[in-house]
């Protein structure tokens, strides 16, 4: 069997994206609702954005 490596790098990763969206949400005010669906938009649009063409 195949045996994987995981490195810290996925963390970090985390604590980046969620402080981004919490920047996000203070830097537009935006309404608990608001904030619920930029949740799921902003990542997308962030994906879309950095990920390969």
């Amino acid at each position: 069997m195949a045996q994987s490596k995981c490195s810290g790098a996925t963390g970090a990763w985390g604590s980046i994206w969620a402080a981004g969206w919490l920047f996000t949400i203070g830097y537009l005010h935006l309404s608990f609702w608001k904030a619920v669906l930029a949740l799921v938009i902003w990542p997308y649009f962030l994906g879309a954005s950095l990920g390969p063409r």
